[in-house]
């Protein structure tokens, strides 16, 4: 039968969600807990590729797996065998021809900057450490001008191959509640590093090196080096997938 599972992690640790060879990645760590639990070794499909360091407030991946354990008891087993980062939340029976990436239909990424003088010990790895001064207006311009069904080769890093580089941002928000700073990014789909690349552009107009012009001009051209350059990614978590399931659908606010 084919299983999802809602989980979520701390990326800090790993390499990222997808298996490598320099180091643990969190599919890894699931699929170990599944034979040691299940008895099966068998390979995960995840609903993104985060990067080493980022983070999944919501993350689903999916897996063939013929066990006895009932649903609602599997997320205890499987997270009773898991590294204290990483914990399944739910688990449900889906269509066999469910595949968390292909069977996504949006996802939303959040970014988070703690914006002031001192750094905060307690969000190490957990946020983009920025102390200049950034102006959340020009930052929120910035953003629309993001929206919509758009060519986003400017935004991109290097060395991921795709067939196109055209997605659709349904909505790019900023604000600011105190010190941090929240930008929430959804879409049908992203390029590599492209939400890192939004961030790291925004923060550009925050201190008036670009403005919102700039950001559409940067767009249009469909050369990286005229955005802003790639945010760090420990400020990086997945935070909302829509399957259109209401078993699958999810968001936790961060």
């Amino acid at each position: 039968m084919k299983i999802a599972l809602a989980l979520s992690y701390v990326g800090t640790a790993y390499c990222g969600w997808q298996r490598q060879k320099n180091g643990l990645a969190v599919q890894e760590a699931l699929e170990t807990a599944i034979e040691k639990t299940c008895g099966a070794r068998v390979p995960l499909s995840g609903c993104g590729r985060t990067d080493a360091g980022v983070h999944a407030a919501y993350y689903v991946a999916s897996v063939a797996l013929d066990t006895a354990i009932p649903m609602e008891r599997l997320p205890a087993a499987l997270n009773s065998r898991l590294p204290d980062d990483v914990a399944v939340q739910r688990a449900v029976i889906v269509p066999d021809t469910f595949d968390a990436r292909f069977s996504c239909i949006s996802k939303e990424y959040t970014y988070r900057l703690l914006n002031r003088q001192t750094r905060d010990p307690f969000l190490h790895r957990r946020a983009w450490f920025y102390p200049q001064h950034l102006d959340v207006a020009a930052m929120a311009a910035g953003g629309k001008t993001l929206e919509g069904r758009r060519d986003f080769a400017a935004l991109m890093s290097a060395g991921s191959p795709v067939k196109s580089t055209v997605r659709t941002i349904h909505y790019c928000t900023v604000e600011r509640e105190g010190d941090s700073i929240r930008i929430r990014v959804r879409a049908d789909g992203f390029l590599y590093n492209m939400v890192r690349a939004i961030a790291g552009t925004l923060v550009y107009c925050g201190i008036g090196k670009l403005s919102p012009q700039d950001m559409a001009d940067a767009l249009a051209s469909g050369h990286r080096a005229g955005a802003g350059p790639t945010a760090p990614p420990w400020g990086l978590y997945m935070t909302a997938l829509d399957y259109g399931m209401e078993a699958l659908d999810g968001q936790r606010t961060i």
